[in-house]
């Protein structure tokens, strides 16, 4: 059982995923900001691989990327930065990054130096389905890495059944058609979430998108497994404080009682 799975078997409801990006504010922030993430109760960290034209990533999260690549970092700099992380750090981590540097790296291999460095899932937004199936699927479940897709309100019930069918770990929600840091109208995310309950789908699900704060946290929870937030703790990250103070403090304002 992956990590993944055993957090979500344990604990259904809840579940914090925290963006970072890898490189971000300064190159070697990387570690330190894990393991801030994981000492103030998150239980899933995202780790951004910064690229030069990432769709699906709005102002904030694009400029966090040109920091962290104006700072040096490759995904060869990551690994050698993630090569003995789980000595520190034992909540499942999933990589978030597109097609282009991959293939550049070469597919199999990124698989394969995850594996080895005890990454647990990666979120790649701009496999098509049919691409995955047929080139990628076989490398992704050799390296036994798990393999999330994103949906949106926009996805036919039987495209959703199809990327819930093909991902593990858990499946993506974004909120709306849009980047991500945009605002949302809650209502209409709450309806496309409750929505997606009606289809009994197998993967849990977490929300993102959109997702900045306590309210917001607490409405995606609702109707989900947990919510993914990003920009607004990139935001954070980005007021100068120390990696530690600002997670602490973001972290804590979201999981108050």
């Amino acid at each position: 059982m992956s990590r993944l799975q055993n957090l979500f078997q344990r604990k259904q409801n809840h579940i914090l995923n925290i963006y970072s990006t890898a490189g971000y504010p300064n190159l070697d922030s990387t570690l330190p900001v894990m393991k801030a993430l994981q000492e103030n109760g998150v239980d899933i960290i995202e780790l951004g691989m910064p690229y030069s034209d990432p769709l699906a990533d709005g102002e904030t999260v694009q400029h966090s990327s040109s920091v962290a690549l104006s700072n040096g970092m490759t995904i060869r700099k990551l690994f050698e930065q993630l090569q003995d992380f789980r000595a520190n750090i034992s909540i499942p981590v999933v990589v978030m990054g597109y097609l282009n540097p991959l293939l550049q790296y070469g597919f199999e291999n990124f698989c394969a130096d995850c594996a080895k460095a005890g990454i647990d899932g990666l979120i790649i937004p701009d496999i098509p389905v049919h691409e995955y199936e047929k080139n990628y699927k076989a490398i992704v479940d050799k390296y036994g890495l798990d393999f999330i897709f994103l949906v949106t309100p926009e996805t036919s019930e039987e495209r959703v059944r199809k990327l819930d069918e093909l991902s593990s770990g858990f499946l993506y929600a974004v909120s709306s058609s849009s980047t991500t840091g945009n605002e949302k109208d809650f209502s209409l995310v709450e309806k496309y979430l409750q929505r997606l309950q009606t289809y009994n789908l197998k993967n849990p699900i977490l929300v993102g998108f959109g997702i900045k704060d306590k309210e917001t946290f607490t409405k995606s929870c609702k109707y989900a497994n947990g919510a993914i937030i990003g920009s607004a703790f990139i935001k954070a990250l980005g007021n100068g404080s120390s990696e530690e103070v600002a997670a602490k403090e973001f972290i804590s304002a979201i999981l108050e009682n």
